[in-house]
């Protein structure tokens, strides 16, 4: 009997903890906080130190359990990665997630070893635990705050810290074993490593993914069964993969891409469990892994690992960026918010779990180093990404609130589902007429009544309508449904045509612009940022001023309108200014004249 109540015991403290962790999140959330941390900061609570007192100190079970989270966190992050936005960030991610990985434990080697005094191959080791990022944290951060990225710089950030992991992880394993060993032979043993690592994960990942989106279309699964089953496909993929001396991150990551650019059959079902099984993921990985630490410990090395931590955020990483990124045509701008968002999360300290399951020497200082650096990477860049985006200008802002979107399966068929949206309050009459050719009204829920399409005629406020589409446009059929963005005043906003030079704008007015930028229209710089699609009310920003998408034909920006911080003229500290702003306002409103005839 008491092991019947210890095992009930059990299963309350866990439930528990996820129960704390969720509820937490919200609360964290409406304050601005990280939402990542407080799931660590649950499991210290509950530890050792904390209220709870539970003593927790299963490195394999952490390891195991940390696996499986990441496969299916790096699963689904490349089913939601579109191929096309993929265009020019391929090859720098791929310069950052290997030669950039390996600068980057090299340097932090250099100051973890006079500060902690340890041996050349204890600080490299400690560096490659380091040395990977966690772009599922970063992307959630940005676009928690209803800030989107551009295109390319989107992917370079989910690409890099897809494909770092197995460079770490592979480094970190490496070092392991020459420590243990006592062989300090390290030659090409690091890049024929990695480059096997990164090939058969990534043959792998691609037939695994190619398999499964075969297996899902020709197999009829009883209802509910296909999302349980991309799961388990996923951590196979992962743990054949590791078998087989390949990356499991990388393959599962790639798995992931190749389904979610093919046609599958219940792929809005799939991605919405998917949904839920991540955040779970999150909640229990980051828990357990704040269980593990005794905070009284971490006191006695805080002052050297804040230091640590320091020196990577502020000057291994930018050095790293910056010359990776040298040929790639990234602004400054673009490099020093790559080089911020180099968001340490859970595959740091996943990795700190390693020494300890062989028992090295330096262990438990490579664990709680890789804590506290984790810790403050939340804690400081948590807090900061998003201002940090808006202040580079490098966020795309898209003010639209997303709608309300149902998706239904059609069993039998992967080229349509059923799509329903509720028409926002205040929209104005919408014909489906005016739809895209592609999306074909079925039916209509006005007042209670169900209305055929053809019958219901124009689309009003608070109908709920459903239609076909392909399952890949549906974000471009949101557009439609979304609330329109407050219109700028006229008087405070300057107009000019899609066809303008960013160059032209920011020689104008005295605004900063990106070399690569300069010679691009206003039209082609929102086309090469917006990952899906151009619409109304997305922004670029340029020093203290915002382009905004004023108008959009066939899918290409025709008018914009560029508008300053708001700031009074009343309150303008300087005259010069003021009347700077007044001539442009005169300046811009001619030139719009001359060019609409």
């Amino acid at each position: 009997m008491d092991a019947v109540i210890l095992s009930n015991l059990a299963l309350l403290i866990c439930a528990a903890l996820v129960v704390v962790g969720t509820v937490s999140s919200l609360v964290a959330s409406r304050f601005g906080a990280p939402i990542l941390l407080v799931f660590l900061l649950v499991g210290m609570v509950a530890g050792e130190d904390g209220v709870a007192g539970i003593h927790f100190s299963d490195y394999w079970a952490t390891y195991m359990v940390g696996s499986a989270a990441l496969a299916v966190i790096l699963f689904d992050g490349g089913l939601r990665m579109r191929v096309s936005s993929m265009r020019g960030a391929v090859a720098p991610a791929l310069l950052l997630s290997t030669v950039g990985v390996i600068a980057t434990a090299a340097l932090v080697a250099l100051a973890a070893v006079p500060l902690f005094g340890l041996s050349p191959l204890q600080g490299l080791l400690l560096g490659a635990i380091v040395a990977s990022t966690d772009a599922a944290a970063v992307l959630f951060l940005v676009r928690a705050q209803g800030l989107k990225l551009g295109r390319k710089l989107d992917a370079v950030i989910e690409i890099e810290s897809a494909t770092n992991d197995p460079a770490a992880v592979f480094l970190t394993v490496l070092l392991v074993e020459l420590i243990s060993s006592g062989s300090g032979d390290f030659g090409w043993a690091v890049l024929t490593g990695v480059l096997r690592e990164m090939s058969v994960g990534a043959v792998l990942g691609v037939l695994g993914g190619f398999a499964l989106a075969a297996f899902l279309n020709r197999v009829d699964l009883p209802g509910g069964l296909q999302p349980v089953l991309v799961v388990a496909w996923a951590i196979l993929v992962f743990a054949l993969t590791s078998l087989a001396h390949g990356s499991g991150f990388l393959a599962v990551y790639l798995a992931g891409l190749v389904l979610g650019n093919r046609p599958v059959r219940g792929i809005a079902g799939i991605t919405s469990f998917h949904d839920a099984v991540t955040w779970l993921c999150q909640i229990m990985m980051f828990t357990m892994l704040g269980l593990l630490v005794t905070p009284h410990k971490l006191l006695v090395i805080l002052p050297a690992a804040l230091a640590i931590a320091g020196f990577l955020f502020l000057v291994a990483r930018p050095a790293v960026v910056f010359a990776c990124l040298a040929r790639f045509g990234f602004s400054t701008r673009e490099k020093m918010f790559v080089s911020w968002a180099g968001l340490r999360g859970a595959v740091s300290i996943f990795l700190a779990t390693i020494p300890m399951l062989a028992q090295l020497p330096m262990a438990q200082l490579y664990f709680n180093v890789a804590f506290i650096v984790v810790l403050a990477s939340l804690v400081l860049h948590g807090l900061t990404l998003a201002a940090s985006a808006r202040k580079l200008g490098v966020a795309l802002s898209d003010p639209m609130r997303e709608p309300q979107r149902v998706e239904i399966d059609l069993p039998g068929q992967s080229e349509h589902e059923l799509v329903g949206y509720p028409v926002a309050v205040g929209t104005k009459p919408l014909s489906t007429g005016l739809l895209p050719s592609w999306a074909r009204p079925v039916l209509v829920v006005r007042e209670g009544q169900i209305l055929a399409a053809a019958d219901a005629g124009p689309l009003a406020a608070r109908d709920y309508v459903y239609l076909l589409a392909p399952p890949k446009r549906v974000p471009q059929l949101d557009r439609v449904f979304m609330e329109e963005p407050q219109a700028w005043d006229d008087d405070a906003a300057f107009p000019f045509s899609g066809d303008v030079r960013i160059g032209e704008v920011a020689d104008l007015y005295g605004l900063p612009a990106a070399d690569a930028d300069r010679n691009l229209s206003i039209a082609d710089a929102f086309a090469d940022r917006a990952e899906e699609r151009v619409a109304p009310g997305m922004r670029i920003m340029m020093g203290h001023a915002a382009i905004e998408v004023r108008a959009v034909e066939s899918g290409r920006v025709t008018h914009v309108a560029l508008r300053f911080e708001d700031v009074a003229e009343d309150e303008e500290p300087d005259p010069r200014r003021r009347l700077t702003r007044r001539a442009g306002r005169f300046l811009s409103k001619t030139a719009a004249r001359i060019v609409g005839g």
